[in-house]
Formats: structure tokens, C-alpha cells, sequence
């Protein structure tokens, strides 16, 4: 791990955290360019030298950059990680505390957020809403999440914007209770404008198959707890932008006693070890992680055929930053609930008897969450979360 590697021009091969990939053709061409019009001043071309930096690619800087992020690395390790850095591949093995442990994955990015880091240098908190995205969508089944990969991509390498993000996704994985156990820096000339960058991430848990939540289990009556976002998280950009843009707003702006641009960018939460906890005292019966399709689409996808989530707008309290951009951008509550979590980041079910129970867990571990409403017969062409 953390090995910088030097690949041939126009070839794409996966490596592991700290290797640096190179894509160059249009930087050759330029190169060829500027050889053709030396070679008009000198008999031999040939003696001209040509290097990596020359097109583009700073090798000194991706090793700069591994050095950097070392310790933030070495902080999220786990007993079950295997062997140390500078190798092909990450070694992991299954804790024996497992006895028929099923594996689950996940893969995300930050989308468009990423934009609004790019404007106003909020380069730390992106590595956070990157690892928040992969390891609270692996949650929901029940799975512990056991390492975390990186991968960051751009057309030059800053080495202070990238251990900023990467020091970002180190500290989401010590949240995460998961080791950062490699990745990639892909720095790739006339791919990515200048200042700008691209990151995805892929999260493997684990779970006892006996233990796989299915929300196959949920049934009329059931209750449905919400717990609070830290903001909008890493869904809706696109929107977000859209809103300020034909608004022309200053996101420098007080907001509440804070900078709009930093209420706007609050980094995503992650809930694994609360839940965790929440699944040890008790059962569960499902969970939905509030991202892309907002609390329209993401209920359903753990509900039994049969039964709808009626959720109670009165219950909880619609963030003023969800409220301000409703306004703002004079979004219809349809379109809210199907862009943004609306302050709800995760949703539970469990069995009414249980509701108050699992309601201290969560509080007793530090967060908000209210009885948000209940599960219950679905009729005819009924959808399966209803807001009301």
C-alpha cells in the first residue's frame, strides 16, 4: 500500500492506495507539439529529455501526498487487517467472532457537492460524506462495516487539497469503527479541470446470515422511528445549486448564526455505531438509509409487499435549511420528499412494543430520533410511503 506507480501512457490498471495512474494522450499531443517546433531550432530532437512532470504528472507529489496520509491511515486500523503497507492488495480476514458471516458491499461518491467544494476550498469534510454514503448503505442489512477503499481522481495532484479529503475520509472511517485499508490517487492531465476532483468509495461489511435484515419480517402496526440529519448530506446538489444560482444568492451569508455555505456543506452523519448498538439490545426489523430519493423512495425499498409507511409531517421538525430552500426555490413537498431526507437521515422499524425501548438506545448513544410514524395495511395502487 501507499506505493506510487509509475504505469505506461494510455493504460488504465487498478492499483492500490498511494499509486498514482496515468492517462496522457492529450498531454502527448501537446507534447509532440512542442517537440515539432523545437525540432525546427535543433538538428537532433532526440537529445531533447521528456519526463512524467513534463507532461503533466508530478510523481514527487504523490509521494508527498502518501507520506501525509499515513498516520490518518494507521488510525482506523483493525486487528483483522493483515500484513502493512506498500502491498499489491489489502489483506483482511474474517474475524472467528463470525461463525456464517456474509459479506455485503457498497459503492458511492459525493456528487455535485463536490462542486461546491471546488468554489469555496470546503475540501475537509467531503472525505467524511464519502464513507458516510458507502457505510450506512451496508448498515441497513445488519452489517458491521470492516474496511473502507478510496478512490480520487484529478488532472493535477495538490497535495494539500488531497490530505485534506483524505484526512476527511480517515476520520468518517474512525466514525465508522472500519479501517482505511487502501485506495487509489489517480492523477490523470487534461481529465479534470484545474482545482477540481472526483472521489468514489467501496465499503465491506459484514453480518451473520441469520442475522441479514430483509424487512421481511415488518408488519401492520410497526412502527417507524426517524433519526436526524445532519443536513442535506450528499443528495439533492444538483438542486441545491440550481436554487442558488437562479436566486443569486451569497452563500457567505449569515444563515442562523453560521455561514450559509457551511450550514449548506455540514458534512453527512454516520450512524453505524449508534445502530449497532440499537441491533445488539434489540431486534430489528428494518432500516432505510435517506439518500437520492429522499423519504419517497428509499422507505420503500425495505418494505414487504402489503404494507406502506405512513409518515406524520407534525412529528418532526423540518430543518431551517430544508424549509429556506422549499422557499427559495418554491419546491412543491412532493418533490421535498422524493430530493431530500427533509432532517430524517435514517429510518427503523421495529415492533411497537419495542419502539420506546429502541428510542433510548439511540438517544443514549447521541442521537435524535422520534417516533415518525407506523406501518399499516396497503390498498390498491396505494404508494408505499405516504407523507401526511
Amino acid at each position: 500500500m501507499f506505493i506510487v506507480q509509475v504505469l505506461p501512457a494510455c493504460v488504465a490498471q487498478p492499483c492500490i492506495y498511494g499509486k498514482i495512474a496515468f492517462f496522457e494522450s492529450s498531454t502527448l499531443t501537446a507534447t509532440r507539439r512542442e517537440l515539432n517546433l523545437t525540432s525546427s531550432r535543433q538538428e537532433d530532437s532526440s537529445s531533447i529529455p521528456l519526463s512524467y512532470r513534463a507532461a503533466g504528472v508530478d510523481i514527487d507529489a504523490g509521494d508527498r501526498l502518501v507520506e501525509n496520509i499515513k498516520p490518518y491511515a494507521r488510525r482506523t486500523m483493525r486487528p483483522e487487517v493483515l500484513g502493512g503497507i506498500g502491498g499489491f492488495g489489502a489483506l483482511f480476514e474474517i474475524s472467528k467472532k463470525y461463525r456464517n458471516p456474509v459479506l455485503v458491499s457498497g459503492t458511492d461518491g459525493v456528487g455535485t457537492k463536490l462542486k461546491l467544494a471546488f468554489q469555496f476550498g470546503k475540501h475537509d469534510g467531503v472525505g467524511i460524506d464519502l464513507v458516510a454514503m458507502s457505510v450506512n448503505d451496508i448498515l441497513v442489512q445488519g452489517a458491521e462495516p470492516l474496511f473502507f477503499l478510496d478512490y480520487f481522481a484529478c488532472g493535477r495532484l495538490d497535495v494539500d487539497t488531497a490530505t485534506r479529503v483524505v484526512k476527511g475520509i480517515a476520520a468518517g472511517c474512525e466514525q465508522a469503527g472500519c479501517a482505511l485499508i487502501g485506495g487509489e490517487t489517480a492523477e490523470m492531465p487534461g481529465m479534470y479541470p484545474e482545482g477540481e476532483y472526483d472521489l468514489a468509495g467501496f465499503a465491506v461489511g459484514a453480518v451473520e446470515k441469520d442475522s441479514l435484515i430483509t424487512g421481511l419480517t415488518i408488519r401492520e402496526g410497526d412502527a417507524v422511528l426517524g433519526l436526524a440529519s445532519s443536513g442535506a448530506h450528499s443528495n439533492g446538489y444538483s438542486l441545491i445549486r440550481k436554487i442558488v444560482e437562479k436566486n443569486n444568492i451569497d452563500l457567505c451569508t449569515d444563515f442562523n448564526g453560521e455561514a450559509l455555505i457551511d450550514v449548506i456543506m455540514a458534512p453527512t452523519r454516520i450512524y453505524v455505531k449508534p445502530l449497532l448498538e440499537l441491533m445488539k439490545r434489540l431486534p430489528v426489523k428494518g432500516m432505510a438509509h435517506i439518500t437520492g430519493g429522499g423519504l419517497s423512495e428509499n422507505i420503500p425499498r425495505v418494505l414487504p409487499d402489503g404494507v406502506t409507511a405512513i409518515l406524520k409531517k407534525e412529528t418532526w421538525d423540518m430543518p431551517p435549511l430544508f424549509r429556506w430552500l422549499q422557499q427559495q426555490g418554491n419546491v412543491a413537498d412532493s418533490e421535498m420528499h422524493r430530493v431530500f431526507n427533509c432532517g430524517i437521515g435514517m429510518v427503523v422499524i421495529v415492533a411497537p412494543e419495542l419502539a420506546d425501548a429502541a428510542m433510548q438506545s439511540l438517544r443514549s448513544s447521541g442521537e435524535t430520533v422520534r417516533r415518525v410514524g407506523t406501518i399499516r395495511h396497503r390498498n390498491a395502487n396505494e404508494a408505499q410511503t405516504i407523507i401526511e
